[in-house]
C-alpha cells in the first residue's frame, strides 16, 4: 500500500520540543518534576528518561507528528466537521462527539500544543510510515513544514493537566502554550489503554475506532501546503483611503 520512501524531514534523535528557556511547571522544582514522571511514568505507562525537563520516549507506546499549529488546528476542525458529516449526533451525548466545553473540536487522540507548533500522537511505527505514506498520497513531490519522531526520539513532556480533560481551556493560556512548556489541547485519560485511540494505517480485520493514519496524513499535508502557500504569497496591498471633497 504504501510506496517507496522518499525525503521527508524525519528527526528520530533529537526532541520533538526544545527544552524551555524559562522555568516551567515540567522544568521547575525537583519534588514538582517528580510529580510530573510519577504522572507520566504511573497514570500512563509512558517511558521517560532521566534528567531535567521531564521527556518521553517515543516510538514505544506512540509516535510524534508536528506540524504548524494554524494547519493543526485547521486539520483537527475539518476532521470534526467530516466526523459529524459521517455519524450522525445522538441525544444525551454532549461533550462526547470529539468537541470540548467551549466548542473547540478535538479529536479522540491526545494533541498538545506548544509556541507555533501543534504535536499529534500516532501509533508507534507511523514515523517510519510517514515518508512512503506521503508518496502514495501524492503528497512526496512538496516540501511539507511535517515531521515525525518515532523509535529513538524525545518528546518533552506537557505540563500535567491541573483539572483533568474537563476542565482545560479550548487553547492554551499565553503563559504555557505559547510561551513556555508544551501543554494538552486534548489530554491522555489516565488508566486508559492509549494505542487504541492513536491513529493507525487500516488493516483488514482490525477492530478499534481510531481514525486511519492515511486520511489524518492527508489532511495535514493540505493544510501544511496552505500555510506554506498563505505564508509566501504575495503582501495583500493597504486600501487607500482618499479624502472625500464636498462640491458646493
Amino acid at each position: 500500500m504504501v510506496g517507496a520512501p522518499h525525503p521527508v524531514p524525519l528527526a528520530p534523535a533529537s526532541p520533538v520540543v526544545p527544552s524551555p528557556r524559562r522555568p516551567t511547571g515540567n522544568g521547575g522544582s525537583a519534588p514538582e518534576r517528580a510529580r510530573v514522571r510519577q504522572w507520566y511514568e504511573s497514570a500512563l505507562g509512558w517511558p521517560t528518561v532521566p534528567g531535567e525537563p521531564v521527556r518521553l520516549r517515543t516510538g514505544v507506546r506512540f509516535d510524534v507528528l508536528d506540524v504548524p499549529a494554524e494547519a493543526g488546528y485547521a486539520t483537527l476542525d475539518r476532521l470534526d466537521r467530516l466526523e459529524r458529516l459521517d455519524r450522525p449526533v445522538c441525544a444525551g451525548r454532549a461533550g462526547q462527539d470529539g468537541r470540548d466545553g467551549a466548542g473547540t473540536p478535538v479529536p479522540g487522540f491526545p494533541v498538545a500544543v506548544r509556541g507555533g507548533r501543534m504535536l499529534l500522537l500516532v501509533a508507534a511505527g507511523a514515523a517510519e510510515e510517514l515518508p512512503g505514506l506521503l508518496e502514495w498520497l501524492e503528497w512526496g513531490s512538496l516540501a511539507l513544514d511535517l515531521t515525525a519522531v518515532g523509535a529513538g526520539g524525545l518528546m518533552d513532556a506537557p505540563l500535567v493537566p491541573a483539572s483533568g480533560p474537563a476542565g482545560l481551556p479550548p487553547r492554551p493560556p499565553e503563559r504555557d502554550g505559547l510561551r513556555g512548556a508544551a501543554v494538552w489541547l486534548r489530554p491522555p485519560e489516565p488508566g486508559g489503554e492509549v494505542e487504541s485511540s492513536l491513529p493507525a494505517l487500516s488493516v483488514p480485520g482490525r477492530a478499534g475506532t481510531a481514525l486511519d493514519l492515511a486520511r489524518l496524513v492527508h489532511t495535514l499535508a493540505t493544510q501544511c501546503h496552505r500555510v506554506r502557500l498563505t505564508a509566501s504569497g504575495p503582501p495583500r496591498a493597504r486600501p487607500v483611503v482618499r479624502p472625500v471633497v464636498r462640491v458646493e
